[in-house]
Parts: C-alpha cells; sequence; structure tokens
C-alpha cells in the first residue's frame, strides 16, 4: 500500500488533484480499484501538506449486495463509508432492456454518484481509473471511434461545480491486485450480468497479448506518449 500511495502522491502532485480544505467522496464500486483508492487517499491525507478529508460513497445499484465488509474496511481508515439506493439496474436490465447497457450504466453511475457527492459536501469525486484504463481508453477511442482521446486525469464539471479525478492513473492493475491478495482487500464481486463480456475487456487482451508476445514496454510507451500529448486534460501543472 506504502507503493500504490507514492503513487497516487504523483499524481496528485502532477496534475493538482487536490486543493486544502477540499472533502474528497472516492466513489466504491465494491470492486478492488476503488477500495484501494480509498485506503491510499486514506494514507496519504495523514500527513500531505495540503490538509483534505475523504468520505467512501457507494452506488446501490439494486442488486442486494452486503456493504458491511466495506464499511468495516472504511473504518479500519477512520473514513465514513456512506450508501445510496438506487434503482439503475431497474432502469436498464429491467424497464429498457439494454442489449448495450455499458454506456447508458456508466452515464447514471456519474450522475448519481455526483449527485450523492454534493449531497455530502464534497467538491471533489475520486474514481479509480488506474494505469491499464488509460490505456484501454485510448485504444478504444482510437479503434473504435476513430479519435485519439482519453478520459483527462482531472476534470471541472462545470454544471456540478465539482471535480473528477482519477488518482491511481500511474498505478499498474497488476500492482493493485497484489495489495489485495496480501491485505484481504474485502472485494465485492460484480452482479453486473455482462461483466467481463464487453470491449473493454477485448481490448484489455490485446494489449496484454501485444505487450507480452510482440513488443514488450508497449504499454509503458501508450502511456508516455498520451501523457506528452496534446489530448486535453494532460498538460502537466
Amino acid at each position: 500500500m506504502k507503493r500504490i500511495t507514492s503513487c497516487v502522491r504523483k499524481a496528485v502532485e502532477t496534475y493538482d488533484m487536490i486543493q486544502g480544505g477540499d472533502k474528497v467522496a472516492v466513489g466504491i464500486s465494491g470492486g478492488k480499484d476503488s477500495l484501494v483508492l480509498l485506503g491510499a487517499l486514506a494514507n496519504l491525507s495523514r500527513y500531505y501538506p495540503k490538509k483534505f478529508s475523504v468520505v467512501g460513497l457507494t452506488l446501490d445499484m439494486g442488486y442486494d449486495e452486503d456493504y458491511s465488509k466495506i464499511k468495516e474496511y472504511c473504518n479500519n481508515f477512520g473514513v465514513e463509508h456512506l450508501v445510496k439506493k438506487t434503482n439503475i439496474k431497474e432502469v436498464i436490465f429491467d424497464y429498457r432492456k439494454e442489449e448495450n447497457p455499458c454506456s447508458l450504466c456508466a452515464k447514471m453511475r456519474r450522475g448519481a454518484l455526483n449527485d450523492f457527492a454534493i449531497e455530502n459536501g464534497c467538491n471533489r469525486v475520486a474514481l479509480g481509473h488506474h494505469n491499464d484504463d488509460v490505456l484501454e481508453t485510448f485504444m478504444l477511442s482510437l479503434l473504435y471511434e476513430g479519435r485519439i482521446n482519453c478520459f483527462s486525469p482531472v476534470t471541472y464539471l462545470d454544471r456540478t461545480g465539482i471535480y473528477s479525478i482519477r488518482p491511481l492513473i500511474y498505478v499498474k492493475e497488476r500492482d493493485i491486485k497484489g495489495v489485495v491478495n496480501r491485505c484481504n482487500v474485502p472485494v465485492l464481486k460484480s452482479s453486473c450480468p455482462v461483466d467481463g463480456v464487453t470491449k473493454r475487456q477485448e481490448i484489455k487482451e490485446i494489449i496484454r497479448n501485444l505487450d507480452k508476445t510482440v513488443n514488450p514496454g508497449m504499454k509503458q510507451r501508450i502511456f508516455t506518449a498520451i501523457a506528452n500529448s496534446e489530448i486535453p486534460g494532460w498538460q502537466k501543472q
């Protein structure tokens, strides 16, 4: 976790993600990324020169999940964990019966999480997108949309007045998995019926295979290209 926290601090400082007095909401889905992010930000908040606080926010999608272990995990870091019930699962799968639900689901979750954060006095929402997510999003945009684009490390949402930040952009997924295994992080298995069968999963496999068998080091070079590009939001502070 110390290594993860160090990478998170690097991202926070490089892209000026957090200011003194901020209240940062970590969107906790129950997956490994958001849980490790919460631990790293909680650790960082103890000694970072710009004092900030952290709260864990979870959207209950309607799958009847048990969040008691996640609440205990947050409490171990001295972080409050709050849960809000939503009807997102009902809308997407029961009412609309979406065949390709991921885009709509992500949009609804983002909106609901931002509203939840505002309700609890937060001005920043930390999302668990890691280094591999950066590469996958870039490749998805390139191959399926025909454009060079990627989400930004920091995004100001002018309609809500809050910032979305992604402090894990320097953290590799394998390092997150290592922390989960060594520290017994209470990961909640996804109940989504389309989990693991998305275009993102296909891209993940393509990148992994190319990096291992065809062009070792490719993942790092792609990330360096993104960080040095003119893609909006990636200019270092």
